[in-house]
């Protein structure tokens, strides 16, 4: 069994929005590994950005953010605080890091 999991669970626009979740208990070294394994199961085939939603570690969120960094013109994780989705990575030119996108 993963120790972690990745769903997508909307394509809207251009834009991906996947769920991430830790599945069994393990360390950031494993988490990593399977991290990247639950994205590439996804099959994912770029576009306009990616939202990301989840429970995720520091060392987790930058391997899946690096992945999916050169599929997609930007890349977002989910800020509960916020509410929203905080763009890290951006490509394209309309989207800079740090915007939030709903």
């Amino acid at each position: 069994m993963a120790s972690y999991y990745a769903e997508v669970v909307d394509k809207s626009d251009g834009v991906v929005t996947v769920r991430l979740a830790f599945d069994e208990l393990a360390q950031n070294d494993r988490i990593v590994v399977d991290a990247i394994a639950a994205i590439a199961a996804l099959g994912l085939e770029g576009g306009r950005g990616i939202k990301l939603n989840g429970p995720c570690s520091v060392p987790a969120a930058v391997a899946i953010g690096h992945s999916v960094s050169h599929l997609f013109g930007f890349v977002a994780f989910f800020d509960p605080k916020l509410r929203l989705f905080v763009v890290c990575v951006s490509h394209h030119p309309g989207v800079r890091p740090g915007d939030l996108i709903s």
